[in-house]
């Protein structure tokens, strides 16, 4: 009863609930499993260390007595990490995000403790061989991890902890966690007392990063394009008419000279660029363009 009466009191947080879509569960779903087989099947095995906390999670189910488990771990971790950054991420990430790393350890135990797989000494499909467990193993944690940030959550507390301390240090999130797994991967080739693992580690990371980057950008980026003109409004009509899509026009004043100049916003994909060139410059030669890679466009349906 007390906390339905502060969820009540706290007309913001009930607004976030709201929002919260029961389809999107399904897909983490989905995605906690992906993350569990990635890391199970392939890292732990051979002893390779996922990134983050998932990482530090594997680091000390090796040097811990063998009743505390990667799945205990992955929550002890995670779920205190998640609730200190509600205020900061909302109500609905934090809901799907302790979901899905609900979904990741109950999956990774089942598959270590339940299923009639071994992974205790090397993995069932690419054995000892640890280029590729490396390789496989950071691109299925990949997939589970771009997954979960494309429906809403994220399925390592690291992701938390960028976001609140990153600002803070004075560096960018990327460079936090790149600073964070460089020093895990160092006390775990002190502990372990061999680089090997660790450095084949850094292999998951950087295949893993890649992969969710493909997962939540996908693989051809529309462009955004720039265009610098005195005659934005032939620009636009042209392109309107080639691409059956409309552009924006801003008002500017030229830096150097002062003089009054037009900014054509326009959105293009790939394979669009030279045809949009084409039309620009055949309408005015001196017309200035810059490009940009858009990773989402966001719009009301109609």
């Amino acid at each position: 009863m007390e906390k339905e009466s502060k969820i009540k009191k706290n007309p913001a947080l009930l607004a976030e609930l709201k929002e919260i879509r029961p389809v999107y569960f399904v897909f983490l779903t989905v995605a906690g499993i992906i993350n569990a087989i990635g890391v199970t099947m392939f890292l732990y095995p051979v002893k390779l260390y996922d990134s983050g906390i998932s990482g530090t999670s594997m680091l000390l189910d090796q040097i811990t007595p063998a009743h505390y488990e990667l799945s205990m771990f992955l929550l002890l971790l995670n779920v205190p990490i998640f609730l200190y950054g509600l205020k900061k991420q909302g109500a609905a990430f934090t809901v799907y995000s302790i979901f899905t790393i609900g979904i990741y350890s109950f999956a990774a135990y089942m598959i270590m403790e339940v299923l009639p797989v071994n992974v205790k000494f090397v993995s069932p499909l690419a054995g000892s061989d640890l280029l590729l467990c490396a390789i496989y193993g950071g691109v299925i944690s990949g997939i589970g991890s771009g997954l979960t940030i494309r429906f809403g959550g994220a399925i390592d507390g690291i992701d938390v902890l960028s976001v609140i301390f990153a600002k803070r240090l004075g560096i960018s999130l990327g460079s936090f966690v790149m600073v964070f797994n460089t020093i895990l991967y160092i006390i775990c080739g002190i502990v372990i007392r061999s680089w090997i693992l660790p450095l084949y580690s850094i292999v998951t990371y950087f295949v893993g990063s890649k992969t969710v980057n493909f997962i939540v950008e996908g693989f051809d980026r529309s462009k955004c394009a720039m265009i610098v003109t005195d005659r934005a409004d032939e620009i636009s009509a042209a392109l309107s008419q080639s691409f059956q899509a409309a552009g924006t026009i801003v008002s500017a004043t030229g830096g150097y000279t002062k003089s009054s100049k037009q900014i054509l916003y326009f959105i293009v994909n790939h394979f669009q660029i030279n045809r949009l060139k084409n039309i620009v410059l055949e309408i005015d030669e001196n017309a200035f363009i810059s490009l940009h890679d858009v990773s989402d466009i966001i719009r009301k349906r109609r």
